[in-house]
């Protein structure tokens, strides 16, 4: 039987399965690279959304996991969660966040969809329902799930939603080239006085 909850939960494994599809193939520098100004990266992505996933269907719904994320400790710097050091391998951090999609398809599995929960950063507004929180969270997935489309085509220009369904009309490199190319002259000519 198809449910809302079963509905909604779909599309968060969606979206995380999109997230880490974007590593698939990628060495450990590429998959750490900030490729942005504000340190944007694939593997940073993956950890904190690990540690959005554990915050949301553990610590809001008083249902610890028992899994550590230390990132987010107060000694620790600003946006720790959102890059991984070193001696943080890849294969850790996915696996970190496979155990942490575990312990929310738990708490999605076991509470309903009224359940009641608190979101202490959320300050007086913290009063939520396991409904608002898993929409909450597949707006968070999406949202990082498209940094990650974007930044895997900086890296090596691939592209796609998923690895079943690019999502983009199938053409060759050079329908491509000619295609950024027009957008190119329309972007010049809309900014001509």
């Amino acid at each position: 039987m198809t449910t809302e909850k079963n509905i909604l939960h779909r599309y968060l494994q969606r979206s995380r399965e999109s997230v880490l599809w974007k590593l698939e193939g990628l060495g450990e520098r590429d998959m750490r690279w900030p490729m942005t100004r504000t340190g944007t990266n694939l593997l940073g992505l993956v950890k904190h959304l690990a540690g959005v996933e554990l915050g949301y269907f553990g610590e809001v719904f008083d249902r610890p996991s028992g899994i550590a994320f230390p990132w987010l400790d107060d000694d620790m710097p600003d946006n720790a969660d959102m890059w991984a050091s070193a001696d943080e391998s890849s294969a850790e951090v996915i696996d970190l966040y496979r155990r942490a999609w575990a312990h929310s398809d738990q708490t999605i599995d076991e509470l309903p969809l009224d359940a009641r929960g608190r979101v202490p950063w959320w300050g007086d507004a913290g009063g939520v329902t396991l409904h608002r929180i898993l929409i909450h969270v597949i707006d968070e997935t999406a949202r990082h799930a498209g940094h990650a489309d974007i930044l895997r085509e900086l890296i090596d220009g691939s592209a796609g939603v998923r690895a079943d369904n690019s999502n983009l009309p199938d053409h060759d490199e050079a329908w491509w080239a000619d295609y950024v190319a027009t957008l190119e002259r329309a972007a010049e000519e809309a900014a001509r006085p």
